[in-house]
């Protein structure tokens, strides 16, 4: 008998949450596949199973609270038998030539398909809550369905708007197609929990803007010179690095490095009554997750190419989908980028992220018409924003910084000479 336990935590998490079982008490699971999802303020570890075997026992059930290495349930190694699906592959290629049968058959084999790829907890809170597992695409392993993407979708429940049905002239009884009046005026209401990281994100945004005399500056920038050298050389890009598609964070991590170099204090940190300043620049990308918003750290980015940073933010962006970030993936950072443009923002003022002093803001890029050499004419411009801590940064550095960067991206040429 194998004792399943928590992981071991960093020192700056206390405890953590059972958040998913992926599997039952007496099924089968292989060497290696998870087990069980622990939730903590910072990321969702996943714990595997040690070898082929039996999950005999569960301890900890879904939403207890767990310390580092405390036991979770226990294990049972044999070996896993292999179904002999041979007979009924060819008793379902026999019923293929019924055409309805078949398509009827086809139909509740999805459905149970759709119930085995879901974790248990997943299953009850679907149960409770009227969702419909077969329209969810499962955000774990092997696109299993766990217990975060059903409270999303029963958040996405709440939201939409209720469809309005004409009333009855007559007071004959409503037929299929005609609902009850009662299901018309139906106001109903849905509590679920926060998940740990959602409450742990909201702490720390409160708290940024409870702590830091936050500010933000803005400006703009002629996208043109970058999307034109993007346009150029993507496709030569693409072939030389491995497939590795050019975008346009690299020029932006690129610029900040080169900026944070010449103005070290928005690069540095406040600690207690002391300021910390960094040597090295650890780059945050803010990344939009299933489970809310996760900002994994590029180490080291001005000692990295345009290639190698556009694959580091191209994997670190598969790994928040599939909730696979590690801790230390996500620990650190000097200064932080993020990309509301991708979802369609045209302005913001991003939050700090502590202990950080600042924070860049990209935006969405629109054609405005704009002067140039006094003449009008269409450009694709985006706006940036620079959120900073008064505390430590005054304006005037705040607004150069911002300035350097805008000159940095208008003329890339400068990223590579050093100018």
């Amino acid at each position: 008998m194998i004792e399943i336990k928590a992981p071991q935590f960093p020192e700056s998490i206390a405890d953590g949450e059972v958040a998913d079982w992926h599997a039952d008490v007496g099924e089968s699971v292989r060497r290696d596949e998870p087990l069980v999802d622990i939730e903590t303020d910072k990321v969702v570890l996943e714990v595997v199973a040690p070898e082929d075997g039996i999950l005999v026992a569960v301890r900890k059930k879904t939403g207890d609270t767990v310390s580092a290495e405390e036991i979770l349930g226990e294990f049972e190694p044999q070996p896993v038998i292999e179904h002999d699906n041979s007979l009924e592959n060819a008793h379902h290629d026999y019923n293929e030539a019924t055409d309805d049968q078949a398509a009827r058959s086809n139909d509740s084999e999805v459905g149970l398909l759709a119930e085995k790829i879901a974790s248990p907890a997943a299953q009850q809170l679907a149960k409770e809550n009227q969702v419909d597992l077969n329209k969810l695409s499962g955000s774990g392993k092997s696109g299993r369905i766990t217990k975060g993407d059903v409270v999303a979708a029963v958040a996405g429940l709440e939201t939409q708007p209720q469809e309005l049905t004409p009333v009855l002239s007559d007071s004959r009884a409503p037929t299929m197609h005609e609902p009850a009046l009662s299901a018309i005026h139906d106001r109903t209401e849905r509590r679920v929990p926060m998940t740990r990281l959602r409450a742990s994100i909201a702490k720390r945004l409160v708290e940024a803007q409870q702590t830091a005399a936050m500010l933000t500056t803005f400006n703009e920038i002629d996208m043109q010179s970058i999307m034109s050298l993007r346009s150029k050389y993507k496709d030569e890009f693409f072939k030389i690095h491995d497939g590795t598609r050019l975008g346009f964070m690299s020029f932006f991590i690129r610029a900040s490095v080169e900026a944070l170099k010449r103005f070290p204090a928005v690069n540095a940190s406040i600690d207690g009554t002391d300021i910390v300043y960094h040597g090295y620049q650890d780059i945050g990308v803010a990344v939009g997750s299933p489970r809310g918003l996760v900002v994994p750290v590029i180490r080291d980015a001005d000692r990295l190419t345009l290639a190698e940073l556009e694959h580091q933010v191209g994997v670190f962006g598969k790994k928040a989908q599939d909730g696979r970030l590690s801790i230390e993936e996500m620990s650190g950072g000097t200064f932080t980028i993020s990309n509301g443009g991708g979802f369609g923002s045209l302005l913001s003022t991003p939050i700090l992220n502590p202990p950080q002093t600042a924070i860049l803001g990209m935006h969405k890029i629109q054609e405005r018409p704009v002067v140039q050499d006094g003449e009008i004419v269409i450009r694709p411009m985006m706006y940036l924003a620079l959120s900073y801590d008064h505390r430590l940064i005054d304006g005037q550095e705040a607004v150069s910084f911002l300035l350097a960067i805008k000159g940095l991206l208008e003329e890339p040429a400068r990223i590579l000479l050093d100018l």
